[in-house]
C-alpha cells in the first residue's frame, strides 16, 4: 500500500522538476551550452589580442635568428626575416579584431538605415532602398572588395589612410550590409502591423519615435546576430585580402601574418609555427561568433530552442510504446 501511495508522488516530483526545468530553459535560453563555450572563445581571445602586445616583445623586431622552432625563448618560434612570432600574432589578433568590430558595426549601421527605414515606411522608399539593397546583393562580395582596395592602394592625397587597417574595416563594411538589410527589412515590416505600433501610431508617435522605442527594442537579439555575422565577414574578409597582398600596410593583423608566412615560403622551409597559429586563431575567432550566433538564433526562434526537447519526448515515447507493447506480446 506504501510503494502505492509514494509510486505517484515520485512520478509527480519528477514532473514537477522536469517542467520547471524546462521553464528555465525557455526564461533562460542563454545558458545554453554554445553560448558559453562561444563567450569562453571569444573573451579568451580578447584578452590575448588586448593584454598580449604588452606582454610581448616588439613583433617588428628583426634581430632574432630567422626560423627558429619553438622554444622557452621564442614559444612560437621566429620568423624568416627575424620576427617573434608570437609578438606578431599577439599584435595580429589585435588588428583583425578592430577591423571586425569597425566593420560589422559599420555593415549594422547601414543595414538599420537601409532595412529599417524600407520595412516600416513602404512605398516608394522601400522600393528604392530595395533596389540598391539588391544591387549590392547581386556584386560578388569578395571580388567587389579585391576591386576597392587596388583602387585605394594607387589612389594618391589619403594620406595615412591609404590601405590603413580604418580603410580596409569601412571598406569591408559597406561592401557586406546587404543581406543584413534583408532580413531586417521583413521584420520590420512584421513588426509595424502589431497593435502597440499601430497604438503608438494613433497616438501621435512621430515615425522615428516609433522606430526607435516601438520597433528597434524588439530587433536587439536580431541585430546582435547580424553583428555578429558581420564580425565573422569582416575578420575572414580581411583574412583573404591580406593573404592576397591587398590587405592594409603598416599594420599586422593575423592576414598580414599569414601573407608573410606564404611569401616566405614557410610550408616548403617546413616552419609550421609560422603559419598554423595565425589560421588556429582565425578558425576559432569564427567558431566562437557562429556559436554565440547559433544561441541568439535559438532565443530568436523559439522552436530551434524547442526542436531539441520535442525530439527527447519523441524518443522516450517511443521507447515506452515499444516496452509496453513487449509486456503486452509476452503476456
Amino acid at each position: 500500500m506504501a510503494d502505492l501511495i509514494t509510486a505517484p508522488l515520485a512520478e509527480s516530483t519528477h514532473a514537477v522538476a522536469v517542467s520547471r526545468a524546462e521553464r528555465r530553459r525557455r526564461v533562460l535560453p542563454h545558458l545554453s551550452g554554445k553560448l558559453l563555450v562561444g563567450i569562453l572563445l571569444i573573451a579568451a581571445i580578447t584578452l590575448f589580442g588586448l593584454i598580449g602586445p604588452l606582454l610581448v616583445g616588439d613583433p617588428r623586431d628583426a634581430g632574432f635568428e630567422a626560423l627558429l622552432p619553438p622554444s622557452a625563448e621564442h614559444p612560437l618560434g621566429t620568423t624568416k626575416l627575424g620576427h617573434d612570432v608570437l609578438a606578431q600574432i599577439a599584435t595580429g589578433t589585435q588588428g583583425s579584431l578592430f577591423v571586425g568590430v569597425v566593420a560589422g558595426s559599420v555593415a549594422l549601421a547601414l543595414a538599420l538605415l537601409f532595412g529599417v527605414l524600407a520595412g516600416y515606411f513602404g512605398g516608394v522608399l522601400d522600393e528604392v532602398l530595395m533596389l540598391m539593397t539588391n544591387i549590392m546583393l547581386v556584386i560578388p562580395g569578395l571580388p567587389l572588395v579585391m576591386v576597392i582596395a587596388a583602387y585605394v592602394q594607387h589612389t594618391e592625397g589619403l594620406g595615412a589612410l591609404a590601405r590603413s587597417s580604418l580603410l580596409v574595416a569601412l571598406v569591408l563594411g559597406i561592401t557586406g550590409w546587404a543581406g543584413s538589410a534583408v532580413v531586417l527589412r521583413g521584420t520590420a515590416r512584421s513588426l509595424r502591423t502589431r497593435d502597440y505600433v499601430a497604438a503608438a501610431v494613433v497616438a501621435g508617435e512621430r515615425p522615428l519615435r516609433v522606430i526607435f522605442v516601438e520597433i528597434l527594442p524588439n530587433l536587439v537579439p536580431l541585430l546582435a546576430a547580424q553583428l555578429i555575422f558581420g564580425v565573422i565577414f569582416a575578420v575572414l574578409g580581411e583574412a583573404g585580402l591580406s593573404y592576397l597582398g591587398l590587405g592594409p600596410t603598416g599594420s599586422i593583423t593575423l592576414g598580414t601574418v599569414l601573407n608573410d608566412a606564404q611569401t616566405g615560403q614557410a610550408v616548403g622551409s617546413g616552419a609550421w609555427w609560422w603559419f598554423v597559429p595565425p589560421g588556429a586563431i582565425i578558425a576559432l575567432i569564427g567558431t566562437g561568433l557562429s556559436l554565440i550566433n547559433f544561441a541568439i538564433d535559438e532565443i530568436v526562434n523559439p522552436k530551434l530552442r524547442l526542436a531539441p526537447m520535442a525530439a527527447r519526448r519523441q524518443r522516450l515515447a517511443r521507447r515506452s510504446g515499444r516496452g509496453v507493447g513487449g509486456e503486452g506480446a509476452i503476456a
